[in-house]
């Protein structure tokens, strides 16, 4: 499903190079232990620069809440239509919300409060991993 691909810079580079490797990590200060998502040039809740580093999720969430879309306005996406997106809060971190398109969910079949797991898919404009989410159980 994901068709358009990502372009690291250097602030988010680190994420897709782990997405790359089936690996999600997210931004994290080591100054207050905060972890944020998307990555930020400071940390948002002590305003450290110079102790941001990454650490490792688990790659298990919940479905926070989700919508099913049947007019996009991305060219790339249309053919896709309808398909879901959804809001996933992570496990280690419910704070931070992460989005999916549920590969291997049928439109509007979904539940609020299922479990899901991180799965990595290709890109087709640059081969980029995105992280997608599939429900577990």
């Amino acid at each position: 499903m994901p068709k358009q691909s990502p372009i690291a810079d250097d602030l988010d580079r680190p994420f897709w190079e782990a997405a790359n490797n089936d690996r999600l990590v997210v931004q994290n200060c080591s100054s207050c232990n905060r972890l944020q998502h998307p990555p930020q040039p400071t940390c948002q809740e002590c305003g450290s620069a110079a102790n941001l580093g990454w650490r490792e999720m688990s790659g298990r969430g919940t479905i926070y809440s989700y919508g099913v879309v049947y007019d996009t306005p991305v060219a790339v996406m249309q053919p896709d239509q309808p398909y879901n997106l959804a809001v996933i809060q992570l496990e280690e971190a419910p704070e931070i919300n992460m989005y999916s398109h549920l590969p291997g969910s049928p439109v509007d079949d979904v539940t609020i409060g299922s479990k899901v797991e991180v799965v990595f898919e290709v890109t087709a404009g640059n081969g980029q991993k995105v992280p997608e989410w599939r429900v577990v159980g």
